[in-house]
């Protein structure tokens, strides 16, 4: 071991990574026994299980207006399964089908988590002809659960069982039946991602080391990250909301980045053994160069998934606490772990080597394009500023919308039967939009409250694309507003028994409801506008109304984005300013840094509203066109501009060391790129790979996260890191250093070189 003043560049005291090396070196036993204590929790944890929902917003209108209409049988349709009955030869007319189907609800009605149940047997014929279809062997039956989203989904499995009959056809649809899906396929996506990425890891690992072992190494940090970040979501699931897709998001960016850090960390090790360096000398060098490189890359990644925290009340700051613990693993394990296992194998890292290893040295491609750069900057910047300018103008057309059964595959049960329900039953399966008009006290049906809500009926069906509205004052085609008010001046029991039910499901508490449908998509501009309409005017009366539903949640999400996103993106970008300047003392390579992080942004943005939206590609990538989950921008801003870091840091790292050696800008750009081009493409080859697993995902949210992030690292390891970030600081020359005096001085002094203005 050399002395410590080899240990800092200054001959000084060794820095807080060198002395962390030589701990880790001295105590690696320690290390691996507490990283195995650390794996058995996580085990434990995830063993115990999670509660993970779909995303939702706390404190938008549609959630207020849907908690308000929650205790009404007809208030929301979030907990309904719609279950359709079919034989292929008995009739809907037939005693023997009523049978089957009256045997099937009466099991269904016995189970605990079954609230009601609505079937057209044995019901008037004016709604018998609603929920029996034309084809004759069709049959619509409603089955509601109890609790909330979180409790109906759970009670899917054992509903669904329950439905089962040996004699009829059953096909169930609904927001429970498809989030059961969703969730089933997200877990089904992670587990093909995950098994198709380590390989494939694996593959880009053993072609930049040409050795077995230096190639698993990345691959054990990896695992440890995901698994120990999976089981972090999974304990904090039981604290908080946090979305099914969570889950996918923390293996993405847990598998890259750890990887990413793991390559960064083992290929400066093996230099330094190369140098001749004893293994204890060549990881305190390590560590004391690419150790902090990480140590900033991960607090510039935390600080853009932090990003996600000013969402606060939603599924995207869970989002947030997820992604930056998985990424405070990766940092943990690739500072620890990994050193410790060097430690262990010392020049063994370099067994299993390859017949198809290369000669390590200078020159080669990279020297050339190093010295092309310097030479010819403007040739360099002109054209690929223009390229990725050109891909982000698509998003300039960017349509946000939630989530919705079009993005299960066809093959679903769930998409199967909203097709179904469509053709059949068309009226039930019409677009609804949730009205719940509240009223200060007492009962909403009072003469004078039944005729401000006929009027607010009456007012809302002759909106433009509203076919129908439904409610207690709309219980039949003949209720005029003079028999409304007869019905509500009556004494409820006077009123017949399907009135009496009918009155009831519209009505609960101090709140009376109603649904008004369209048949525009739920995500249609069409069904926009009407949401907004009938916001307009919300008096009824003494009673405001609220609106809700699917489409009113869109817009909902959408607003409740774009309101907070301006505090998340001035935060990451004014941290991500503050980290780099501490790195680098200077202020205008942070400034650099925020304008090329856009850039590559812009392309992957623009890339995503091409394919995804626009529908390019959709054959190829399976899927159905549409507009863009409300959360991906954001997400994928707050990930990437992070994850952006990496390179930034590495790349600029070491052209500093060169600068802080010889003074000489062009020299250090020229050296930095020469020695990290290689590092930064293959790192990015490994990302890239890890995201394209995911773009086999069968739902089309993480399918777009993945395409999105792999198409952003592509862009930002190729076009950004290796020819725009080089020739912009060839171009700029010495002003890339400037900083505040104070900063320059003291920083010169403990470097112990003096740095040319």
């Amino acid at each position: 071991m050399a002395g410590r003043g080899d240990d800092s560049p200054a001959g000084g005291e060794p820095s807080l990574f060198a002395r962390l090396a030589v701990g880790v070196f001295r105590h690696r036993g320690r290390v691996l026994v507490g990283t195995l204590v650390l794996l058995a929790a996580a085990v434990w944890a995830l063993l115990r299980g999670g509660h993970l929902t779909t995303g939702t917003i706390e404190g938008i209108e549609s959630a207020k207006a849907e908690a308000l209409a929650r205790g009404a049988a007809a208030g929301s349709n979030d907990q309904t399964l719609a279950v359709i009955f079919h034989h292929d030869e008995w009739t809907t007319d037939e005693p023997r089908f009523a049978q089957a189907v009256t045997s099937v609800l009466s099991r269904v009605e016995r189970l605990p988590e079954v609230a009601s149940v609505v079937s057209p047997i044995g019901a008037p014929e004016a709604f018998r002809a609603r929920f029996v279809a034309r084809t004759g062997h069709d049959l619509l039956a409603l089955v509601r659960l109890k609790g909330g989203e979180r409790e109906a989904t759970a009670a899917f499995p054992a509903v669904r069982a329950a439905l089962e009959d040996p004699n009829l056809r059953t096909t169930l649809t609904g927001k429970v039946a498809f989030l059961a899906a969703l969730n089933e396929l997200l877990e089904h996506d992670l587990l093909r991602a995950e098994l198709l990425s380590f390989p494939l890891a694996l593959v880009v690992l053993l072609w930049v080391f040409r050795t077995v072992v230096a190639a698993m190494l990345p691959l054990v940090v990896g695992g440890l990250a995901v698994l120990c970040g999976v089981a972090g979501v999974m304990l904090l699931s039981h604290a908080t909301n946090m979305a099914q897709y969570t889950l996918n998001v923390v293996s993405l960016i847990g598998l890259g980045v750890a990887i990413d850090y793991s390559l960064f960390i083992v290929s400066r090790f093996r230099s330094e053994l190369a140098l001749g360096l004893s293994t204890e000398h060549a990881l305190t060098r390590t560590l004391d160069t690419a150790g902090r490189a990480v140590a900033f890359s991960g607090l510039a990644v935390t600080v853009g998934l932090g990003g996600l925290l000013f969402f606060r009340g939603s599924y995207l700051s869970a989002m947030g606490l997820g992604g930056a613990l998985v990424v405070a693993f990766a940092v943990l394990f690739a500072l620890t772990v990994l050193p410790a296992l060097l430690a262990w194998l010392g020049p063994r890292v370099d067994r299993g080597r390859l017949p198809f290893a290369r000669k390590e040295g200078r020159g080669g491609a990279w020297h050339a394009l190093a010295t092309w750069v310097m030479r010819h900057p403007w040739w360099v910047l002109l054209p690929t500023l223009t390229l990725l300018l050109a891909m982000g103008l698509p998003f300039r057309r960017l349509q946000l919308a939630a989530t919705d059964i079009t993005a299960l595959p066809e093959r679903t049960e769930a998409r199967q039967g909203a097709e179904t329900l469509a053709r059949l039953f068309p009226r039930e399966a019409a677009t609804r939009v949730l009205v719940a008009v509240e009223f200060p006290s007492g009962n909403p049906l009072t003469p004078e409250r039944a005729g401000a809500l006929y009027d607010a009926s009456r007012r809302v069906a002759s909106m433009p694309g509203v076919v129908g509205v439904e409610s207690a004052v709309d219980l039949g085609p003949g209720m005029d507003r003079a028999t409304v008010l007869r019905m509500a001046a009556a004494p409820p029991q006077m009123l017949p028994p399907e009135l009496q039910a009918a009155r009831a499901a519209y009505v609960t508490g101090n709140v009376a409801v109603m649904q008004v449908l369209t048949s525009s998509a739920p995500s249609s501009l069409e069904a926009r506008n009407l949401v907004r309409a009938l916001r307009e005017e919300r008096t009824v009366g003494d009673g405001q109304w609220l609106v809700g539903g699917q489409t009113a949640t869109d817009v909902d999400a959408a607003a409740f984005v774009k309101h907070h996103t301006p505090a998340a993106v001035g935060f990451v970008m004014g941290m991500t300013c503050i980290v780099l300047f501490v790195l680098l003392r200077s202020v205008v390579l942070p400034l650099k840094a925020l304008l090329m992080n856009l850039l590559s942004l812009a392309g992957s943005f623009g890339a995503l509203v091409w394919i995804f939206q626009e529908g390019h590609l959709h054959r190829l990538l399976r899927f159905e066109p549409g507009p863009i989950e409300p959360s991906l921008p954001i997400l994928l801003f707050c990930a990437l501009f992070g994850l952006s870091m990496d390179y930034e840091v590495l790349l600029l790292s070491r052209i500093r060391e060169e600068y802080l050696r010889t003074g000489d800008n062009t020299h250090a750009v020229a050296e930095g790129l020469e020695r990290t081009g290689g590092l930064i493409t293959s790192a990015a080859a490994i990302m890239v790979a890890v995201f394209a697993a995911f773009t086999l995902a069968s739902v089309v949210v993480v399918k777009a996260m993945g395409l999105g992030m792999a198409i952003a690292v592509a862009l930002d390891a190729t076009l950004v890191r290796v020819l725009i970030v080089p020739a912009m600081m060839r171009l700029m020359g010495d002003f890339n250093w400037w900083g505040p005096g104070h900063w320059r001085r003291s920083h010169t002094r403990a470097q112990g070189t003096e740095v040319r203005p």
